[in-house]
């Protein structure tokens, strides 16, 4: 089964969230701070503040739906980042 990240970016110009999947997160995090994303692009540079590894791209889905949702997004507010982003990975 394919190994998948949902992550979570927050912008250093407004300090919104953004919620996203993708099975390189270096790779995708370049896209979002060099503007290749058109969601993103204007609230750049972005900060890595959430990453957790699952597997399979439904399971990543559910979790990207999740942490969208206001619950979620208040969870992600919530993070203590004292010490860097929050990384969960399979265990």
């Amino acid at each position: 089964m394919e190994i998948f990240y949902v992550y979570a970016l927050r912008s250093l110009k407004d300090l919104r969230i953004y919620v996203g999947m993708t099975q390189n997160i270096e790779i995708r995090l370049s896209e979002h701070n060099k503007g290749k994303t058109k969601s993103t692009k204007g609230y750049k540079p972005w900060e890595l503040i959430f990453v957790k590894e699952v597997r399979g791209r439904s399971e990543a889905r559910t979790l990207e739906k999740y942490y969208k949702s206001g619950t979620g997004k208040e969870y992600l507010k919530s993070l203590d980042l004292s010490k860097g982003p929050v990384v969960q990975r399979i265990e």
